[in-house]
């Protein structure tokens, strides 16, 4: 029996192998910070600062405005925002009146939105007012009882709120001023009436946070993470970091409703006296602009965002010096890539190389990364103090001898809560060993060598990979199969320089259907309702039928295998 659970303790350099966890709440993790750091900024948007000190008193106005409204421990609360500091405020006030917060992508589709609320079961929504249109239209179907509208301009200093408004702020629809919601300067003074303990205390293992993820087989689900998982997090990264000192920047474009955009680039920092960038919305421009304008000493991104900096002619001689930690998660980093990327760093100064890391939802996000002293090629890194890594026959107990690939599976103190409403799903990927640990089953395909470095071999479950956001194929044929016009359906992913991969759909079209643009365009309405932005098909193959497998299923892997092979020959 191989025991593959600590053979990396005299590789970790100067992480520790096991830390004392903060039992309270993430606000109290946030707080305690600003004791001791109040002058600290804590974060800049978009050219104003906001200190510790002051951060902390909007969260508690936020509070108090959120129990006014009638926000009662255990109520859930979704927010639909960018990175902007009432998204930043609302996270932690939920926290503090012993809600959950319910974290969802701003750019969902309406029937998406719809099916987060109800999921959910949230009882109030925030979000900007260029996204409410999309709320009123389904805000019927649900029992969301208030909507809060806030708006970057609220947010902003003079001088810059007036360009915005001359800019940005332009082509935002405009929204009735009798419309049923309350206005964000009209709900934050809703905290007035708020005379009594609006502070509800909470503990390490008590729900905090739900965050979308397909799961094992790619249906929609809730993962429920606690206050611990999100704390623990923090204290992993820092651990692992050991050059991060208060005071530092991170660059945080990764969005608040995912994992690693919450988990590393906000919490972690805010726990830890770290400086947070907020940037609402970025290119890979924007985001080369803000790196080198604000010094950032952290920056974390997906291996598309790398790709585009390497293009970028705005970095030519710029100095990244600054640089303390650049980390690649949310997808595989190629060898080619990382050595590319290794190079550009070194020639605009920086003296550190880009270190990859590995996590799921399930484990709030990263849960393994590449030591600053002791890379291996190909490798996703070790694992975070307390976390544990092993490999098995895939949906079993069984253990497998380094370098065999098998099933990757993960436990330690981020470990979720469950699956929202899944029990039955919640069982398949939650494990308790012999070993007394619970194991997050990935469906990733993994091997370890014997200094237990961990190598990411692919994934068992069938998912799209677009700009580092997770696409189910199955959820996209469901809505296409649902059209009277569609009779069958298979989507797959394209490989594609710059998204590492680009959805295509293939449809065999209903008798009597005509395969026109007309019909094209039809059928891409009909997604927008259901689908977000990034896993909207770039394009619609219309087939008179689809290649099949042995048993009559769509042998979607021929139809990748095709466009693999039109690929190779446009590339001569």
């Amino acid at each position: 029996m191989i025991t593959a659970k600590t053979p990396w303790k005299d590789y970790m350099g100067d992480v520790p192998m096991h830390l004392e966890y903060f039992e309270g709440s993430m606000f109290e993790a946030v707080e305690a910070v600003a004791q001791k750091y109040p002058n600290y900024v804590a974060f800049d948007f978009m050219g104003k600062s906001t200190t510790y000190k002051t951060m902390i008193q909007e969260i508690e106005t936020c509070a108090k405005a959120l129990k006014t409204i009638g926000i009662r421990q255990g109520d859930k609360v979704t927010i639909a925002m960018p990175n902007c500091p009432q998204a930043i405020y609302l996270f932690y006030a939920v926290n503090l009146v012993g809600g959950i917060a319910n974290m969802i992508h701003p750019l969902s589709a309406e029937k998406e939105i719809e099916f987060y609320l109800n999921e959910s079961g949230s009882v109030t929504a925030i979000t900007l007012d260029q996204f409410y249109h999309k709320f009123e239209a389904i805000r019927k179907n649900t029992h969301v009882v208030n909507i809060v509208i806030a708006s970057i301009r609220d947010a902003l200093s003079q001088p810059i709120k007036a360009g915005y408004m001359l800019t940005e702020g332009r082509k935002i629809q405009k929204i009735p001023e009798d419309a049923p919601v309350i206005r964000w300067k009209d709900f934050m003074k809703l905290s007035r009436h708020c005379f009594y303990d609006y502070k509800v205390k909470r503990t390490g293992e008590d729900p905090a946070v739900i965050l979308y993820s397909g799961g094992t087989t790619g249906t929609t689900k809730g993962i429920v993470l606690t206050n611990k998982n999100f704390n623990a997090l923090g204290q992993q990264v820092v651990a692992a970091n050991s050059m991060f000192e208060p005071g530092d920047k991170m660059l945080a474009a990764m969005p608040i409703f995912h994992g690693f955009g919450l988990g590393v680039c906000i919490h972690t920092m805010l726990t830890q006296g770290g400086r947070c960038i907020l940037v609402p919305r970025f290119t890979p421009k924007s985001y080369a602009k803000d790196l080198v304008k604000n010094r950032c000493n952290f920056i974390a991104g997906v291996p598309t965002l790398y790709e585009a900096l390497l293009r970028l002619p705005d970095m030519d001689g710029a100095d990244l010096s600054c640089l303390k930690g650049v980390f690649s998660g949310g997808d595989s980093l190629s060898v080619e890539l990382k050595k590319k990327f290794d190079k550009f760093l070194a020639d605009h100064n920086a003296t550190i190389q880009v270190r990859e890391g590995y996590g799921t939802t399930e484990t709030v996000t990263a849960c393994c990364l590449t030591p600053s002293h002791m890379a291996k090629e190909g490798s996703i890194g070790l694992p975070f103090s307390d976390t544990y890594i092993k490999i098995v026959e895939p949906g079993t107990d069984h253990e497998l001898p380094y370098g065999q690939e098998g099933e990757i599976l993960l436990a330690g103190p981020t470990v979720m809560k469950e699956y929202m409403h899944h029990p039955e799903e919640t069982a398949k990927t939650l494990w308790k060993h012999d070993d007394g640990l619970t194991w997050v089953y990935t469906g990733d395909l993994g091997t370890m060598d014997e200094q237990g470095f961990v190598y990411f071999k692919g994934r068992a479950k069938r998912m799209i990979v677009t700009s580092g956001y997770n696409v189910y194929p199955a959820q996209l044929e469901n809505v296409l199969d649902a059209m009277d016009m569609v009779q069958m359906s298979c989507v797959i992913g394209v490989p594609d320089s710059y998204k590492m991969q680009k959805v295509k759909a293939f449809v065999k079209l209903a008798p009597g259907v005509q395969p026109t643009e007309e019909t094209k365009q039809a059928i891409l309405a009909h997604c927008r309702k259901y689908v977000a932005k990034y896993a909207m098909p770039y394009d619609i193959e219309f087939r008179e039928d689809m290649p099949k497998t042995l048993v009559g299923k769509v042998a979607y892997r021929v139809l990748e295998e095709e466009e693999l092979e039109k690929l190779r020959t446009q590339q001569g």
